[in-house]
C-alpha cells in the first residue's frame, strides 16, 4: 500500500520478540510491537459487509482482506475482539461448498493457517463471516469511551455509532490492529432496518432496498478511495436529517459537504453549518487543501462527543461557540483530517502530532479572528492542564493505554508554542504545511499518494531545514523526557542572573526575553547562566509574554 512502513525490515527487527497475546477488549491495547506474522504482509484493501440489529445489539457480517505478502509466513493472523464469534474463513476464490481454511482463536488474534507459505510477491485475498455482540460502550454526554453506542433519539428511534481508536477497530471488525498498515482502499456496506440511514466514510456509491423475512431493509455502500487508518473508520446510523452544500477548494476543485443531524437539533444545526465552510478555508490556507476532496466532507451528529473519523468527524457537541466566537469541536475535529487523516503516526508514540497539532491549531485559529493576546489567553487554558507524568514522544513504541493522556493535547500545543516563539510563526506554519504536503505537487494530488506516515524525527527534520537551526537539544528536552526546564531568575545590586536548570543537564540554549520599561531584549542564554545590567529604576520581568514552557518554580 501506499502508506505502509517497510514491512521487511520489521520482520527482521521484530523476529525475536512475540506479541503478546491479550483479549482485545482490555482497555487502551491497541498498537505496541508488530508481531513478525504481521509485520509479514501488507494490507491493501478491505470489504466490510456488516448488518446491525439495533433490536438485539448484534453485528453479523463478512469481511474481506487483500493483502500482499512482504516476508515468507505460514499464517494469515488478524486481530478480532474475543467476544466476536467467527464462523468461517474462506480464500476468495473458493468455490462454493468446498472446505474453508483452518484458524484458530488465540485470545485476542484470529490465526489463519494458510495452505502453503506464501512468499515475498505473493498475494493473498481471504473473507471470514463472523458476528455477535460487539462490546457496548457508554453513553457520557460531553465525552466518548471506545464500543458501539446502541442509543435512542429523543423520540424513540435508533441512533447507533462506534469509536474505537483507543481499543483498535478489532472490536467490531476483523483487521490487522496496527497503526503502521493501512489500506490504500475500502468498501464499507452496511444494512439495517428502514427507515434508518447509515453515514460512513467515503462516497455512497449505491443504494438498495429490499426485504428480508418480510422486513424491509435497505443497504448503503460507501467506498473510500484513498488510504484509511483503521479507527478512522465508522458508522453512523439514525433517521437522520441531512444538510447538503459544496465547497470550492483553494486549488479550485469542488467536494460536497453533508451534515447528518438529529431531526430535533435541524435548526441549531443550520447555526453551525455556515462555519463549516469557515473553518475549511482557514485550515486549507494554512495546511494546503483539504486532502479527501475526492470523496467528501461531512459531519455525523452522535451521542458521544467527537471523532477524526475520516471524511465523517463526529460530531457531538451542543452547537455553541467558544468565547472566541467559533465551535472548538468542530473545529478541532476537522483539522484531524491534516493531522491524523492525511498526516499520521505509525507507532502511538507519536501520536502527540495528532493531538498537539489540532489543539494548537485551535489557538492559531482565535488569533486569526482576534489578535495576538486573544491567542495568547487561549494558549493559557491548555497550560493549566499539563501534567509531565510521561515523556510526550518516548523512543520506544507505544501502546494506547501507555501515551494516552491530556498531555497529547495541551502540553503538545505548548511545544508548538515555544517553538514559535524560537523559529517565529511564518515559519513554524510553513513546517506543519510541509509536513502536510512534503512536495507541492501532492497537494493537487487526490488518489492516495497524498497520504504519509510522519514521525517526531521527521517533523524535527522539516522545522530544521526551514528555520535553519539544529534543533534536537529543543526536542530532546520537550518531547523524549518528561520534566520542565526550570528558569532560575536572581538580582544582585543591578545585575540580573538567569540561568536553566534541565533534566538530566541536557543542552537547552533557549532564548528568554526580559522586558525593561519599553526594551525588551533578547538573552541568547548560549550558556546556562547569562547575566543582565538593569538599569536604575526598571524592574526587569523575564519572558513578559509566557511563551517558554518552563517549570513553575513556585
Amino acid at each position: 500500500m501506499k502508506r505502509t512502513l517497510n514491512l521487511l525490515l520489521t520482520t527482521m527487527l521484530l523476529n525475536l520478540a512475540a506479541a503478546p497475546l491479550v483479549a482485545q477488549s482490555d482497555v487502551y491495547n491497541s498498537g505496541g510491537p508488530l508481531m513478525a506474522e504481521q509485520a509479514a504482509y501488507d494490507v491493501g484493501f478491505y470489504a466490510l459487509t456488516l448488518s446491525v440489529n439495533p433490536g438485539d445489539s448484534t453485528i453479523d457480517g463478512t469481511l474481506r482482506v487483500d493483502a500482499r505478502v512482504v516476508a515468507p509466513v505460514t499464517w494469515l493472523v488478524l486481530d478480532l475482539d474475543p467476544v466476536l464469534a467467527v464462523r468461517s474463513v474462506k480464500p476468495v476464490t473458493l468455490t462454493d461448498g468446498a472446505a474453508g481454511l483452518s484458524f484458530e482463536r488465540r485470545g485476542g488474534k484470529l490465526w489463519i493457517q494458510l495452505p502453503h507459505a506464501a512468499q515475498p510477491g505473493d498475494k493473498l485475498s481471504v473473507t471470514i463471516e463472523y458476528g455477535g455482540r460487539p462490546m457496548a460502550a457508554p453513553v457520557r454526554k460531553g465525552s466518548w469511551s471506545d464500543g458501539f453506542l446502541w442509543t435512542r433519539s429523543k423520540t424513540g428511534e435508533p441512533w447507533l455509532g462506534v469509536v474505537s481508536v483507543l481499543n483498535g477497530a478489532d472490536i467490531w471488525w476483523p483487521c490487522k490492529d496496527h497503526p503502521s498498515d493501512e489500506p490504500d482502499s475500502m468498501a464499507i456496506n452496511i444494512t439495517v432496518p428502514e427507515p434508518l440511514t447509515v453515514a460512513s466514510n467515503g462516497r455512497l456509491r449505491d443504494y438498495r432496498r429490499f426485504r428480508i423475512d418480510g422486513k424491509r431493509m435497505h443497504s448503503f455502500h460507501w467506498f473510500v478511495s484513498t488510504p484509511i487508518n483503521n479507527y478512522g473508520v465508522t458508522l453512523n446510523i439514525a433517521q437522520y436529517s441531512k444538510l447538503e452544500d459544496s465547497y470550492r477548494s483553494i486549488n479550485g476543485e469542488t467536494f460536497p459537504i453533508t451534515f447528518w443531524v438529529m431531526p430535533d437539533d435541524y435548526f441549531k444545526a443550520m447555526t453551525l453549518f455556515p462555519q463549516i465552510s469557515e473553518h475549511m478555508n482557514f485550515l486549507e490556507r494554512t495546511l494546503g487543501p483539504y486532502p479527501f476532496r475526492a470523496d467528501k466532507y461531512a459531519v455525523a451528529q452522535t451521542p458521544y462527543s467527537g471523532m477524526e473519523h475520516q471524511t465523517i468527524i463526529s460530531y457531538g457537541g451542543d452547537f455553541k461557540d467558544n468565547e472566541y466566537g467559533f465551535d472548538t469541536l468542530h473545529f478541532h475535529e476537522l483539522s484531524h483530517e491534516w493531522f491524523a487523516n492525511l498526516v499520521t503516526a505509525p507507532d502511538w508514540r507519536d501520536w502527540w502530532l495528532h493531538e498537539g497539532v489540532a489543539s494548537y491549531l485551535e489557538a492559531i485559529y482565535a488569533e486569526s479572528l482576534h489578535d495576538t493576546p486573544a491567542y495568547h489567553r487561549y494558549m493559557a487554558g491548555f497550560r493549566s492542564r499539563i501534567q509531565n507524568v510521561k515523556p510526550l514522544a518516548p523512543r520506544e513504541t507505544q501502546r494506547t493505554r501507555d501515551i494516552y493522556g491530556g498531555d497529547l493535547y495541551s502540553k503538545g500545543a505548548w511545544v508548538l508554542h515555544s517553538l514559535r516563539y524560537l523559529i517565529g510563526k511564518k515559519e513554524l506554519l510553513r513546517a506543519l504545511r510541509q509536513l502536510a504536503y512534503p512536495e507541492p505537487a501532492l497537494e493537487y494530488v487526490t488518489d492516495g499518494r497524498q497520504c504519509h506516515f510522519v514521525t517526531t524525527d521527521e517533523f524535527q527534520r522539516v522545522v530544521e531545514s526551514v528555520s535553519g537551526r539544529r534543533l534536537g537539544w529543543f526536542f530532546d528536552v520537550y518531547l523524549r523526557q518528561p520534566r520542565l526546564p526550570q528558569l532560575g531568575t536572581s538580582i544582585a545590586g543591578n545585575t540580573l542572573t538567569l540561568r536553566w536548570s534541565v533534566p538530566d543537564d541536557l543542552p537547552f540554549p533557549m532564548p528568554v526575553a526580559v522586558r525593561l520599561g519599553p526594551e525588551v531584549r533578547q538573552i541568547s542564554m548560549a550558556e546556562a547562566e547569562e547575566t543582565v545590567e538593569v538599569p536604575d529604576g526598571f524592574v526587569p520581568h523575564v519572558d513578559p509574554d509566557n511563551w517558554i514552557l518552563k517549570a513553575d518554580l513556585n
